[in-house]
């Protein structure tokens, strides 16, 4: 199996280890070459020996008449440690030691903290003024240094790009958003060799989603699955750019752009036509939920047993809204302990 690295811009191909593309300031993407392989670490050649935190399958339960991918059941409590995973130890691969930066808001930030600690990396996480305390406080129990930075979500990221070290990007670093192939793949075992219908996800900056299409175009390709599932992503209405991408729309970001799903709040996707694509390959759609929905689906799911955080409850909301025919798979990205943590 092989891999290639390079820009959605300009098609050259990497150098080192940048975050964008330093011709015509594009993000990179990755592309594998070759079969699918039940050892789910096989199909990443790009890394040569994984860092661990004790990853298991996440299970899969039924409740309310669809099928739910418990993905907060992981070292972290959120999705997101299958993209720090592959990122950190592909970095750990090039690199002994050194600083590695990245800007999040929380989840991303705490996967990269939990896995570039272990690979014994320091870490410094930027985030905004504005960021949940709860979310800090994992972040850096881990011991991670966090910086705020005051101003745009454009500023932060800035920041932590002309900060000292290896900029980290769960965005724009393609390792990341590759690493969530094993989502598709973990799926289609634990349907043992079938797929459901459609496979609902929250969507902000898409990594999510490009990483599911990913490993389910892999599984076609293959000669695995017949066909891919429709993909349903799902977004706030008050920051919905996928949404409108899809719907052939202008967005104009709101001025706040506050949502009770304040893990979507992505106003400018950089990767925003590619997740539209993605959506449109499989034949699938967009949905925007209202905070009053997503809080009644929030609730309703919590009284069955499964405490997510209020942003992974848009994907029951959306799924809530109209008659699904066949077989639906929701995927519920983050653990609602993280919202209520208070030590």
């Amino acid at each position: 199996m092989e891999c290639r690295v390079f820009c959605l811009g300009c098609g050259r191909e990497r150098h080192g280890l940048e975050a964008r593309c330093s011709h015509c300031g594009s993000p990179f993407d990755i592309e594998v070459s070759g079969k699918y392989s039940d050892r789910l670490q096989d199909n990443f050649p790009y890394v040569s020996r994984w860092i661990s935190l004790g990853e298991v399958q996440t299970p899969i339960v039924s409740a309310g008449g669809a099928d739910f991918k418990l993905d907060y059941l992981s070292p972290t409590f959120s999705y997101k440690d299958r993209g720090a995973r592959a990122l950190v130890s592909f970095l750990r691969g090039r690199m002994d030691h050194g600083t590695i930066n990245e800007d999040s808001s929380g989840n991303a930030g705490a996967a990269i903290a939990a896995y570039g600690s272990a690979a014994g990396f320091r870490v410094r996480i930027f985030t905004g003024s504005r960021a949940r305390e709860e979310k800090i406080r994992q972040i850096e129990s881990y011991g991670a240094e966090v910086v705020r930075v005051e101003g745009s979500r454009e500023d932060v990221q800035r920041a932590a790009m002309g900060a000292d070290g290896v900029y980290a990007s769960h965005v724009l670093m393609p390792e990341f958003r590759d690493g969530i192939r094993t989502l598709a793949y973990e799926v289609f075992q634990q349907y043992s060799g079938s797929m459901p219908d459609r496979i609902f996800v929250p969507v902000s900056a898409g990594t999510l989603l490009l990483g599911l299409h990913r490993g389910l175009r892999h599984l076609l390709e293959s000669g695995e699955i017949g066909s891919m599932p429709e993909i349903v992503g799902v977004q706030p209405e008050k920051v919905s750019p996928i949404c409108h991408i899809l719907e052939g729309r202008p967005y104009e970001p709101p001025v706040d752009g506050q949502s009770v799903a304040d893990a979507l709040v992505t106003q400018k996707p950089v990767l925003g036509v590619q997740v539209a694509e993605a959506v449109r390959q499989t034949g699938g759609t967009c949905v925007m939920v209202s905070d009053e929905e997503i809080m009644s689906a929030h609730a309703e799911l919590s009284r069955a047993g499964l405490f997510c955080e209020v942003s992974s409850a848009t994907v029951y909301a959306a799924y809530k809204k109209r008659k699904w025919q066949g077989r639906s798979l929701l995927v519920l990205t983050g653990a609602g302990l993280k919202t209520v943590m208070g030590y």
